[in-house]
């Protein structure tokens, strides 16, 4: 074989915007994961953390996935991979590896890929999300889109299409088989409301009128039911299909937090976006390129890449038709070609769990909240964003509400108690300025977001009621059972 001869039909010259819309949008969204994971991982799951990788590290199931942790685990060395995936993400974000021979930016997605594999194969809970799979998965097949010297290779545009099928069209159909709510056009009644992280548009989305949020869920519906066939069909239907999801993804960022979910499917929805349809809105970006062929030496590792994520896609394509469908499931320890969903049912009401702690040695009095970035807690203070960063904790702690705890609360609570200050830099406010205090608790409320009447009145944005306690106050004896 002359591997210097191009292989014509491979590449295309008609997707290099998309081309460069997925390099750099999934090499920025991984940017963020590791600056992320710089930030929080080391006080969740360090030495030290609340749930640690190397206790952890010490089961015969922990042991058997594929991480660079897996025969040691350092704060120092998470950092490291972290700072260092960082880095050669913001180059491939920058564009100035894809300035090379191909090789070049496949070989640095791939690192980028396996850094973070090895962070999520030890997250344990806190990094049990469906967009951490996303992330593995689009880093690892992105990789085989070559470089400005080459032609892009349809097999990888039609498999990052493949992905957002099951993405998409996935969370459709588990809406379907899930809760009454999407079958009888209700959902949006509650999710605004409920949702883990609402935004700072939230509240103004919840207070649409139902028909407009019986529009939503008919919209939403046909982004994920319909639309995901559409982006299999020819220029300009599958343009415009992919318009419409986002179209849809957009109104998820604006009136939620999803970490980089929607980010992350915005940017891969562009493999169904021809350079035709980004002339007919930014004349000055070629119609179409030329035909550029891709190299023999790259276009054989290219198609063996293909051919092993067409090989994976069974489990996944078979869950799709199964009654029982099972959502953000990954079928190999590799996280590649997973299965995805979300909110197959909508929570009805919002529980929040409030934190507090109090200086007060006898317990009896001056209870004071600390306060999360994300969550709500107070009730006057109106919900940021943060998307696409992941503020963990504060996802935790909704699904804690929903009675969900793998033991990483109550020594949440022990380090409040030591005012352990890597814990303490996740929140907002620390109502001791990092004195311990001698008690803390924690309080069920019921939030609902307040009436355009009840906030022009108190100007609250939220109206809670207390259900009960979660957790009676306990002292430093929880500190000291905890054998820290």
């Amino acid at each position: 074989m002359d591997w210097s001869h191009g292989l014509d039909w491979l590449g295309t010259g008609d997707y290099t915007f998309a081309r460069e819309v997925l390099q750099r949008g999934v090499a920025a969204v991984y940017a963020i994961a590791f600056l992320s994971a710089v930030d929080q991982f080391p006080a969740l799951l360090g030495e030290h953390g609340l749930l640690p990788v190397p206790r952890w590290l010490g089961r015969a199931y922990a042991r058997r996935q594929p991480t660079v942790f897996r025969w040691h685990y350092s704060d120092r060395m998470l950092r490291a991979v972290g700072v260092g995936g960082a880095v050669v993400a913001a180059a491939l974000a920058a564009g100035i590896p894809q300035l090379a021979p191909p090789w070049l930016p496949t070989v640095l997605f791939l690192l980028l890929w396996l850094a973070y594999l090895s962070i999520v194969n030890v997250g344990q809970t806190f990094y049990g999300f469906g967009w951490e799979s996303l992330l593995c998965e689009a880093g690892f097949t992105v990789a085989w889109l070559g470089s400005s010297t080459t032609g892009t290779p349809v097999t990888v545009l039609f498999l990052i299409r493949w992905l957002v099928f099951r993405l998409e069209f996935g969370a459709g159909m588990i809406k379907l088989r899930g809760g009454r709510e999407w079958r009888d056009l209700t959902a949006l009644y509650y999710h605004h409301e409920t949702q883990p992280m609402p935004g700072p548009l939230s509240r103004y989305a919840h207070l649409l009128p139902r028909w407009v949020h019986r529009g939503e869920v008919l919209g939403n519906h046909f982004a994920q039911l319909v639309c995901p066939f559409l982006l299999f069909a020819p220029q300009p239907v599958a343009s415009v299909a992919a318009a419409v999801m986002i179209a849809t993804q957009l109104w998820l960022v604006v009136t939620g937090n999803f970490a980089w979910l929607n980010w992350v499917t915005i940017v891969l929805l562009f493999a169904g976006v021809s350079d035709g349809a980004v002339h007919a809105v930014i004349p000055a970006w070629p119609a179409a390129g030329a035909a550029a062929a891709v190299p023999a030496w790259f276009a054989v590792p290219v198609l063996l890449a293909s051919a092993l994520l067409v090989y994976l896609s069974w489990w996944p394509a078979r869950n799709l038709l199964a009654r029982r469908q099972l959502m953000n499931a990954s079928f190999n320890r590799w996280h590649l070609v997973n299965a995805y969903g979300a909110f197959g049912t909508v929570t009805k009401r919002r529980d929040e769990i409030v934190v507090e702690g109090t200086e007060d040695v006898t317990g009896s009095g001056g209870w004071q909240a600390y306060e999360f970035h994300g969550k709500p807690g107070d009730p006057a203070r109106v919900p940021r964003w943060f998307a696409p960063y992941h503020l963990r904790l504060d996802w935790l702690m909704w699904f804690l509400a929903l009675g969900a705890d793998d033991g990483w609360f109550d020594m949440l609570l022990v380090r409040l108690l030591q005012a352990d200050r890597p814990t303490l830099r996740l929140l907002r406010v620390d109502p001791f300025a990092g004195r311990r205090p001698a008690f803390v608790r924690a309080r069920v409320f019921r939030y609902r977001f307040a009436t355009h009447a009840e906030h022009r009145a108190t100007g609250l944005v939220w109206v809670r009621e207390e259900r009960g306690l979660l957790v009676p106050p306990v002292t430093a004896r929880l500190d000291a059972a905890s054998g820290q």
